[in-house]
């Protein structure tokens, strides 16, 4: 057991435990997350990441048609338009001078995220200073240390004071800028749809009457109602933008300062893309070491370091009692750097993920995107962009480090970098002249 600030969190590391929490008993006991209060919550209160119970099974199947193989493939497209537009401003660059990853990365994400969800352009790639991008930015400046939030986490019944004050979380006027401008682009959305397949035009054919639905409330069997919609859509712009543009920068520092595996990976695009080949969806999605190196980076540092569950009702597991309302936590971070369940933890190995040794990995000690019902609901997209930006970039760029490469990469109590990752990208046509 250990506490976040006064709330005791019970930790999991046995994986029948986890299968059982996570699966087998998923609907009936442990569907919900940490309840938060959600007057502080801003946009995220009433979004598929928070709801609980009858609201989020209906949120779930609303949105899950969404990232089905079919519409992955229309948005395909889209995301390579972004990785060549990113590929041509890198190559504008001074490649003597490092490069903060994130920095650059980051802007393909939102640009992939807005374009594919409201059939928006903003171009962040080449327009740094957009407002989408200051204020995404603003938005996930968020300080562990805030008085605010230490706050609430020694005295959580202030929280309720703090809702009825109007106090959030989060930068006031950054949500203030989102809410309008998803609100705008929804507006011109119902004026004319002209056969959009975007992410808001799927959640307006599936809008329903009503300002608000209880989580617990008798729920309609689908559908969004209007403010649902708008949350829906900042979620995916910050949590697609965040979530990915870190998976990535995580990802080009374990192969840059792995060169054998970057070499690896690097032949395995030469092959299966040649020079004035195009990037087909399917033949991204059987590229095994491409595959193979992001879990395992993702192994190595997660972006979730912890999986949180809530239980309904007291239950007993393997021996153990968990009652009622107990908040169960589950270190994602600590079981990837187990070593009875890893060789060598701590290295970069993607081998380990081969198609012929995966099999012997314990699915419920790798949960990059969580498990079971309540996993990622977008995560096949996460991977696809991923994988589209990862091989534009090394058919163009050798990716190295730098003096100012920090090795090994010390994390702080955030679980971000304690010092941004910089590298350097070095255009493959200089290499091959050296």
């Amino acid at each position: 057991m250990i506490y976040d600030g006064r709330l005791p969190i019970l930790m999991v590391t046995d994986l029948e435990m986890i299968k059982v929490i996570m699966v087998k008993e998923c609907y009936s006991n442990f569907i919900n997350r940490r309840k938060r209060t959600t007057g502080l919550a801003g946009p995220f209160a009433d979004g598929i990441i928070m709801v609980q119970d009858e609201r989020w099974k209906r949120m779930r199947s609303t949105l899950s048609p969404y990232f089905t193989s079919g519409r992955l493939k229309e948005i395909f497209p889209i995301a390579v338009t972004h990785a060549d537009r990113f590929i041509k401003n890198m190559q504008k660059k001074d490649h003597e001078q490092p490069v903060k990853v994130k920095e650059v990365v980051g802007p393909y994400s939102l640009d992939v995220v807005t374009s594919s969800s409201f059939s928006v352009d903003i171009d962040s790639i080449n327009k740094a200073d957009d407002p989408f991008v200051t204020n995404v930015k603003k938005f996930i400046q968020f300080n562990m240390f805030n008085p605010l939030f230490l706050l609430i986490l020694l005295f959580p019944s202030i929280a309720i004071i703090l809702k009825k004050m109007g106090v959030t979380l989060f930068s006031k006027s950054a949500m203030d800028f989102f809410y309008s401008a998803v609100k705008k682009i929804k507006d011109e959305h119902n004026k004319e749809s002209d056969g959009r397949v975007d992410f808001l035009q799927l959640m307006l054919q599936n809008q329903i009457p009503g300002d608000h639905f209880g989580d617990t409330d008798e729920q309609p069997a689908k559908g969004l109602t209007d403010h649902e919609i708008l949350s829906q859509s900042l979620v995916f712009i910050l949590g697609g933008y965040e979530t990915t543009s870190t998976t990535l920068t995580f990802l080009l520092y374990n192969l840059a300062t792995n060169p054998d595996c970057l070499e690896k990976l690097v032949e395995e695009i030469d092959t299966n893309f040649p020079p004035d080949t195009p990037i087909t969806y399917d033949a991204l999605m059987k590229m095994d070491y491409l595959e193979m190196a992001i879990n395992e980076s993702m192994r190595l540092l997660p972006t979730a370091p912890r999986l949180e569950r809530s239980s309904k009702k007291t239950v007993e597991i393997n021996g153990v009692t968990i009652p009622k309302d107990t908040l169960v936590g589950i270190p994602t971070y600590v079981l990837c750097r187990d070593p009875q369940l890893w060789e060598s933890p701590d290295e970069f190995r993607p081998e380990r993920f081969s198609p012929e040794s995966k099999s012997v990995i314990n699915q419920y000690a790798f949960l990059p995107f969580g498990l079971g019902p309540r996993n990622c609901i977008g995560m096949r997209f996460a991977l696809m962009i991923m994988k589209i930006l990862v091989v534009k970039l090394l058919q163009n760029f050798s990716v190295e480090t730098c003096k100012e490469t920090q090795i090994p990469l010390e994390m702080n109590a955030a679980f971000q970098p304690k010092v941004p990752i910089t590298l350097k990208f070095i255009p493959r046509s200089h290499k091959a002249k050296q």
